[in-house]
């Protein structure tokens, strides 16, 4: 006889209850995707140099117009809470101390991917344009380009094209923000 494995689904009041109870530590690696609770990939050299850069040159460039939210959770519905390595976020005055980001919030969300390319591809970016983020960048160190994610659906993201090296973009809600695509992928 077999029997089904029995699973539980989790909510973010209970996610941040194993935090809370000390079940969850602050270093241990995980995100609260469709009720899962998912391990992240090591970071390494390579990803944590682009997200460093981005975060600097974000930073510089949007000098108050947006908050610069880095491999920070964001409220995505009561199941799924992810940390995407970087988003810009509408301006708050108390920086979100006094609760998360939830997708209202979210201007553009990134996520740079090595060894997590193929999950962050076909589970994070979608969930994202489930969630109504109106635009996602997945920024491609193997391949190296940058996905653009815009028009959100239920179903993920309705228009995805590749920027490549020579290239600019832009943020749909930052228009006047252009940006070197060889710059981001920090190639010369």
């Amino acid at each position: 006889m077999v029997v089904a494995a029995r699973t539980h689904r989790f909510n973010t009041t209970e996610y941040h209850a194993l935090g809370t109870a000390g079940i969850l530590a602050a270093e241990d690696r995980v995100e609260l995707i469709q009720g899962e609770l998912v391990e992240m990939s090591p970071i390494g050299s390579r990803h944590a140099g682009t997200v460093s850069r981005l975060t600097q040159i974000l930073s510089q460039r949007l000098s108050g117009r947006a908050v610069v939210w880095v491999q920070n959770p964001i409220l995505l519905d009561d199941f799924s809470e992810p940390q995407p390595d970087l988003a810009l976020l509408r301006p708050h005055d108390d920086f979100y101390t006094d609760g998360l980001p939830t997708s209202a919030d979210v201007l553009l969300v990134v996520e740079v991917a090595d060894s997590s390319l193929e999950y962050d591809r076909t589970v994070k970016i979608p969930l994202y344009g489930h969630a109504g983020l109106p635009e996602a960048w997945l920024i491609d160190l193997v391949q190296p380009g940058i996905d653009v994610h815009r028009g959100p659906s239920p179903a993920g993201y309705r228009e995805v094209r590749r920027a490549r090296s020579g290239e600019t973009l832009s943020p749909l809600a930052l228009p006047e923000l252009v940006l070197s695509v060889s710059t981001l992928l920090g190639s010369k």
